[in-house]
């Protein structure tokens, strides 16, 4: 459906966020290990209906963005927003323009605030599948709570909150911003310029956890989620004994298509397990030659990664390392540092332990090492 058009995610962050309040704008505040600004953007640089993003920005963040976003692929611009949120998207539209010589009817540009840092890959579909067939759509949610004026309580099924990405043929939103300018109007959001230039819009479902950042009390509630990871390695001659990524000197090491650090291992599954996201078994498989000889502790960083961009932070890991031997008391807190680093978190968040399990099992004769990992993570 999509193979004719061309989809731009224009992203509007040159607001100023006085009621979030702080010393910097709340695009650029942190949760989960990246600014709300990052978050917003990986959604439509990990949809494959996204051809191009555009950040519309302040002049003394323009710099600032180009430089925070530079692992974006699909970003193509950073434009100097205005002194208003309609400002900042008209100036957005006409660098689009300007870019294209003749706009094309099926130039699809879908406008989302910065201050929504939650949004789906779903959504985006559907709200350009929408925008491609009717040539406007946005995204609506009903109120959960009853809406009322002065005077009366309104009927809250005839009422809907309103969302970004709003969709739009280009040209059509390009047009009814001009109007609007030549007539001294300003709307509240696209879909309002749109409606006033005449065009119908279409409604599509929302999502509630696509809420917009207004003020700090809508991100301090936080969703924490607990997963359990467990691993098993053979102990075998001529291989390196690593745990947690460190080297730990030893007649035998851990056999596996990876260098086999099995504590690594569990702690990776007991974080995919928190997200809902698969195991290691699935996101790294033995049968690939890219993964094999790898350090875990590459793998690790990849897994914080993708949890990050589902919006998660690390809360605390508490590992348990199950072996005979090697000795692993001289080496634990190389191994919270190393973990620590590669996570990027406090020390303070991560214990390990170790144990035997008294010359008893497969552990116990020395045959391998266990691992078993908890982690929480907060969103």
């Amino acid at each position: 459906m999509y193979k004719d058009s061309r989809i731009i995610a224009l992203i509007v962050a040159a607001g100023t966020g006085s009621r979030f309040g702080g010393d910097i704008p709340k695009q650029f505040t942190k949760i989960g290990g990246r600014t709300v600004l990052e978050a917003s953007c990986a959604a439509f640089e990990k949809s494959d209906v996204i051809d191009d993003i555009v950040v519309v920005c302040s002049e003394e963040y323009l710099d600032y963005v180009g430089s925070l976003l530079s692992d974006i692929s699909k970003l193509r611009a950073a434009v100097l927003g205005g002194a208003e949120r309609q400002d900042s998207v008209r100036a957005g539209l006409r660098a689009l323009c300007k870019k294209s010589s003749v706009v094309k009817k099926n130039e699809i540009v879908l406008v989302h605030d910065a201050a929504r840092p939650y949004l789906t890959g779903e959504l985006i579909e559907k709200v350009a599948a929408a925008a491609y067939e009717s040539g406007a759509a946005v995204p609506v949610v009903r109120p959960k709570d009853t809406v009322r004026t002065a005077e009366k309580t309104l009927d809250r099924n005839s009422l809907f909150s309103v969302q970004t990405p709003q969709g739009f043929k280009l040209d059509i939103l390009a047009a009814a911003y001009e109007k609007a300018y030549a007539d001294g109007f300003a709307g509240t959001d696209e879909a309002s310029v749109a409606e006033r230039a005449g065009y119908e819009i279409s409604l599509v479902e929302g999502d509630y956890k696509n809420k917009k950042i207004t003020t700090p009390e809508d991100i301090s509630l936080n969703e924490i989620r607990t997963g359990a990871g467990y691993d098993v390695h053979r102990l075998v001659p001529e291989r390196e004994c690593i745990i947690c990524g460190v080297k730990i000197p030893h007649e035998t090491g851990l056999l596996g298509h990876s260098d086999a650090d099995v504590a690594t291992h569990a702690l990776m599954d007991a974080m995919l397990g928190a997200a809902a996201m698969g195991d290691i078994g699935r996101r790294f498989p033995d049968t690939s030659k890219e993964f094999e000889g790898i350090s875990s502790i590459i793998l690790l960083e990849k897994v914080k990664s993708l949890i990050c961009d589902e919006g998660y932070s690390i809360g605390n890991v508490d590992l348990t390392v199950i072996c005979q031997r090697p000795k692993l008391a001289p080496y634990i807190e190389m191994m919270r540092e190393t973990l620590a680093a590669a996570l990027e978190i406090d020390i303070g968040r991560i214990n390990i332990k170790a144990t035997t399990s008294e010359h008893l099992g497969f552990t116990g004769r020395e045959e391998g090492i266990a691992a078993s990992a908890v982690c929480t993570l907060k969103r």
